[in-house]
């Protein structure tokens, strides 16, 4: 099973509204929002954070986000209090960043402290990626194909996540260029970042024993229109 997610919020409708974003990057990931007072007031609840624990760790473990200072105070209490602490993690992370990238890094199938290095990385990944200048000329040995986009939306989010998930598994190392920008195909918030639409023509550079598997299965996907 994969490691679940709770994310942990003063309001109701945020913790939900994060949690419904991530979980469509991640479907087979169990995220659950712990949101706002038992009465639907501001505020975070103990009780409310510790049954979120215990329904989002299906046995490899929980990663909880929370959004403000007392939220975190909450968390850690929660967390300390479960019959066994290590199996949950609490992550100082961008709430909405960092609840992507756990649930991408989650969905494949990474540990739960993996999981949450991913989303603690998430904070000014997507300026600094997209922000990376693209290299003007390949190594020797990689592989690189160039690419249009076809669908209506680009690199969104649904998009950007499943061309990260398509990588899982695969020994190589892919870059993906618009421009004079440039992003690590494995983080879903850099190709968002690169700002890609419908008609952008990308660069894909792979090195790695499976360089070529990773270049043809991002190909394929973008020949689907990522599956829209």
């Amino acid at each position: 099973m994969s490691v679940g997610l709770v994310v942990v919020s003063h309001s109701t409708g945020l913790a939900e509204g994060v949690a419904e974003l991530a979980a469509q990057m991640a479907p087979e990931v169990r995220i659950v929002p712990a949101g706002g007072l038992p009465d639907g007031g501001i505020g975070t609840d103990f009780e409310k954070v510790s049954a979120a624990l215990s329904d989002a760790d299906t046995g490899s473990g929980a990663v909880v986000l929370y959004d403000l200072g007392s939220a975190q105070m909450v968390a850690d209490l929660a967390v300390e209090t479960l019959g066994d602490p290590d199996s949950a993690l609490v992550v100082d992370a961008p709430l909405v960043e960092g609840a992507v990238a756990a649930a991408v890094s989650a969905q494949g199938g990474n540990d739960m402290k993996t999981v949450a290095r991913a989303a603690e990385s998430a904070r000014g990944s997507a300026d600094s990626a997209a922000a990376e200048p693209a290299g003007s000329e390949p190594e020797s040995g990689q592989v690189t194909r160039e690419l249009e986009l076809t669908n209506e939306v680009g690199l969104h989010a649904r998009p950007a996540a499943l061309l990260a998930r398509s990588l899982t598994g695969l020994q190589a190392t892919v870059k993906i260029a618009l421009g004079d920008k440039q992003a690590d195909a494995a983080s879903v918030l850099g190709l968002m970042g690169l700002g890609a639409r419908k008609g952008d023509h990308l660069t894909l550079t792979a090195d790695g024993p499976d360089a070529v598997q990773a270049v043809e299965r991002i190909i394929d996907l973008a020949r689907r229109d990522f599956d829209e």
